[in-house]
């Protein structure tokens, strides 16, 4: 009873907040939301994730905000119908808070061998109007929409999707309007091991990529390690399409960076 009382004040505190704000990132590959995975009912998902350059001296070294998953939740407790929901606090930053959900069905949910289906929003922002030089705004707003599907011959799993943002956030490094874009993630495991719940891999090989010379647009690869089944730790490179892009995660003009990610779910 007290773990339920908690999902759902956690889910109308951000409910709440999404109404207010008109409603970043809901589960992802690597850098893109581009993947058919979305949390179990009763999951509580935390994650931190840096962002930071190697190897660079004098302007050109520094890190992008951190960014804390507080949390993330599966609040649908259906087998074929799921919905996660969201909020990440980005700091530094003026404006830290963002948020996220997603709908999904699992493949073979619709009818035997159907691909998994998703359609959510992320990056949700607080902060919609220009103050002054250096503000920028964090309503992108932006809609996705992603179809998964494990590939044959132990290949792994392939999604695939597109985006669609604020067209008056969502922009080029000049301001023009840059809010459409696809998006593309694999992953595959491998080392599989057994627990008392069951079997899961132990490594996790994950790419992705989004178009748009936007601030999403890029992509990365790395490898997850699982210590548990519950607890996994990401690294690898991110790279831009267009550095020096205003957003919630801005390049500094970096062409790229290395990342650390850090994810527990709690059941």
């Amino acid at each position: 009873m007290k773990k339920l009382t908690m999902l759902l004040l956690t889910f109308g505190i951000i409910l709440g907040a999404w109404i207010e704000f008109a409603c970043a990132t809901p589960s992802t590959t690597f850098w893109t939301p581009s993947t058919s995975d979305v949390q179990p009912y009763g999951v509580v998902h935390l994650g931190i994730d840096n962002y930071f350059t190697l190897g660079k001296k004098g302007a050109d070294k520094g890190a992008l905000p951190t960014d804390l998953t507080l949390p993330e939740v599966g609040i649908l407790p259906y087998d074929k119908l799921q919905l996660e929901v969201g909020m990440d606090v980005l700091e530094p930053s003026d404006h830290p808070l963002l948020f996220n959900f997603k709908f999904g069905t699992p493949e073979g949910s619709l009818f035997s061998g159907s691909p998994a289906i998703n359609i959510g929003m992320f990056d949700i922002g607080t902060h919609g109007n220009i103050a002054g030089p250096g503000d920028t705004r964090t309503n992108f707003d932006i809609t996705d929409f992603i179809v998964g599907k494990t590939l044959p011959f132990s290949l792994g799993r392939i999604h695939v999707g597109g985006y669609y943002g604020n067209p008056a956030a969502l922009v080029d490094k000049n301001g023009a309007k840059a809010n459409t874009g696809f998006m593309v993630g694999w992953d595959k495991g491998l080392f599989s091991v057994k627990d008392g719940s069951g079997e899961y891999d132990k490594v996790v090989l994950a790419a992705d990529y989004a178009s748009g010379k936007n601030y999403i647009g890029g992509g990365g690869g790395g490898v997850y390690y699982y210590f548990t089944r519950d607890i996994s730790l990401l690294t690898g490179p991110v790279w831009f399409n267009e550095p020096a892009v205003a957003g919630p995660l801005p390049s500094g003009g970096a062409k790229w960076v290395w990342t650390t990610q850090l994810d527990i779910n709690f059941l």
